[in-house]
């Protein structure tokens, strides 16, 4: 008897010899086995082929170090000095050029700083240097890099204009900027003693680098030394603000004076205007006059 096999299952079909009927079955179950296997393997194929396209290109095992630190610090450091930055490749199988970035702006290194080992030195450091950061990359592969973050501590720098001059009624404001690092706690004095706030006179406004003063419709008595002073762990700096108040300008009436003079223009355009026949007939009898004298 023979048997068809479809989906693994042998069904009679008609009868054979019993020897025939496993033969059959086993054909069978290859050729299905050849057509699943045409079907597949353009598939397994194009999935080989986009694993190795996904496969990182040119990924190394290396592992970069700047002063000994594997990941991402910051350092801490006073203004004038110099701050070294070593870094090294670690685990390399090759040799490997290494670079460095100040922010976005590549750094320029002389020939033999640059293969395994490179090192760079910031001097003298200033509170520009505040909050900069360096990384350390590598050439050919840039997603492994080390980065460093100079924290720099400085006591405060205060600037502003220390000489002012405003009218009785007007407003002013006593900006005092401040640069610091650790932040400073700041206080306005006047004529050395602590200032007293008025509601609806003073107003202060802080921000990190700005200690600003501000006083509405200013009176006599607001005239004085006013002093900012800054005050961190590091040291305490104060600096004074001259405020002088002027007597009111009056204020003439621009408005009025203009209209006046439009009123006497228009009336001596007017005049003019009415007695130009008059003064036409003047102008005539004297011309006749000047030509009789003449003959």
């Amino acid at each position: 008897m023979v048997r068809a096999c479809r989906k693994g299952l042998c069904i009679k079909w008609s009868l054979e010899p019993a020897g025939k009927e496993v033969e059959v079955c086993r054909r069978a179950k290859l050729h299905s086995l050849r057509m699943v296997w045409k079907i597949i393997w353009p598939l397994q194929i194009c999935k080989l082929f986009l694993v190795i396209l996904c496969l990182p290109h040119g990924r190394t095992s290396s592992v970069l170090t700047v002063n000994g630190k594997t990941e991402n610090y910051v350092l801490d450091t006073p203004t004038g000095v110099q701050a070294s930055l070593e870094c090294a490749v670690q685990n390399h199988t090759r040799e490997e050029e290494l670079l460095w970035y100040r922010e976005d702006g590549r750094v320029d290194l002389k020939t033999g700083n640059t293969i395994n080992t490179s090192s760079v030195c910031v001097s003298s450091i200033s509170e520009n240097d505040n909050g900069v950061r360096f990384t350390c990359k590598l050439q050919s592969d840039q997603t492994v890099s080390v980065s460093v973050v100079l924290n720099v501590t400085f006591p405060p720098l205060l600037s502003g204009n220390g000489f002012q001059t405003v009218e009785e009624d007007r407003d002013v404001r006593l900006d005092c900027n401040v640069k610091s690092n650790p932040q400073a706690q700041m206080r306005w004095y006047k004529n050395n003693s602590t200032l007293i706030l008025e509601k609806d006179h003073h107003q202060i406004q802080e921000t990190t680098e700005s200690f600003q003063l501000s006083i509405t419709k200013v009176k006599k008595a607001d005239n004085g030394t006013y002093t900012c002073i800054a005050s961190s762990s590091l040291k305490t700096e104060t600096m004074d603000f001259h405020l002088v108040v002027i007597d009111k300008v009056p204020v003439v009436p621009i408005e009025p004076i203009i209209a006046a003079c439009v009123v006497v223009f228009l009336t001596l355009a007017f005049g003019l205007l009415a007695r130009r026949k008059r003064i036409m007939k003047l102008c005539v009898k004297e011309k006749d006059r000047n030509s009789d004298t003449a003959l």
